[in-house]
């Protein structure tokens, strides 16, 4: 579906069997009454991916902010919040994560859990979005004349921040499962909203995992901010900062100055990438 200048909406399809559009493209159409058809794709400024061990699907493109969206309650996952960090970094876009559900007595332990990621630069906001005018109040201005992707894990409140922020979009909610500690699927497909207020949303469906298997190692690397002075350290030029002698990564870890789980997390993200090539 591609929004015209003028603001209607066409369907239009793409021509050739090359990889197709992602939400978030500038595309040139030729329009032929209802329907059209997709000639070019505009140059991007990047483009995001989620894969597996099975397939790399692009779902994003000229994104300016990612907003992680996580909660207390079901409790979010510091390995998805990592990898959604680094996707975001290693195509150069601004991750800021949001802490939804503020209400629940259990949100000073999710803040305490986001204390590492705020020790990155990443900036934390808050919200209860069952309060539209403060959550509005809160977000809006980081989306003013950007181009941002909402993404969250089920169940985190995504969807109602979509409401509030726009109201015409009119997403479903439900509540999580108790027994589960989880939620289903609420959002389905990946679209765009634009704002009144200036600026493009780009909501996505809610995930319960996120592989980075389509990123090459430097991507990778890219993807860690904190190794990027201890690399300079480096005895070899083509350290993997995993076990070789001399590494400065592993040396900022031995200090205190990387924590363990972040180069866990780097180890593991490595590790499948070199077993999609041996693959």
């Amino acid at each position: 579906m591609v929004q015209l200048e003028d603001g209607t909406v066409r369907q239009c399809f793409p021509r050739g069997k090359k990889a197709g559009p992602a939400v978030g493209d500038r595309v040139l159409v030729a329009v032929a009454g209802e329907e059209g058809s997709i000639e070019r794709i505009e140059e991007r400024k990047n483009l995001l991916y989620r894969s597996d061990e099975m397939r790399t699907k692009q779902f994003a493109a000229n994104v300016d902010r990612l907003l992680i969206v996580v909660a207390p309650e079901p409790e979010f996952s510091d390995e998805l919040v990592g990898r959604a960090l680094v996707g975001a970094w290693s195509a150069g876009v601004e991750p800021h994560i949001v802490l939804n559900k503020i209400d629940l007595p259990s949100a000073e332990g999710a803040r305490e859990r986001l204390k590492t990621f705020r020790h990155l630069g990443v900036p934390v906001h808050e919200t209860d979005a069952t309060n539209v005018s403060a959550t509005r109040e809160t977000l809006l201005p980081l989306l003013r004349d950007r181009c941002s992707l909402l993404l969250g894990q089920s169940a985190m409140g995504k969807s109602t921040i979509l409401n509030a922020l726009v109201p015409d979009a009119r997403a479903h909610t439900q509540p999580h499962s108790q027994a589960l500690g989880a939620g289903r699927h609420t959002t389905t497909t990946t679209r765009l909203y634009t704002l009144p207020e200036g600026g493009d949303l780009i909501d996505s469906p809610g995930f319960q995992a996120f592989g980075l298997h389509h990123l090459e190692p430097e991507d990778i690397l890219r993807g860690f901010p904190e190794f990027k002075e201890p690399t300079s350290e480096c005895r070899f030029y083509n350290c993997s900062h995993r076990h070789e002698p001399g590494c400065g990564v592993l040396a900022a870890l031995q200090r205190g100055d990387i924590t363990p789980e972040r180069h866990a997390l780097y180890e593991r993200l490595l590790a499948e990438n070199e077993a999609r090539r041996t693959y």
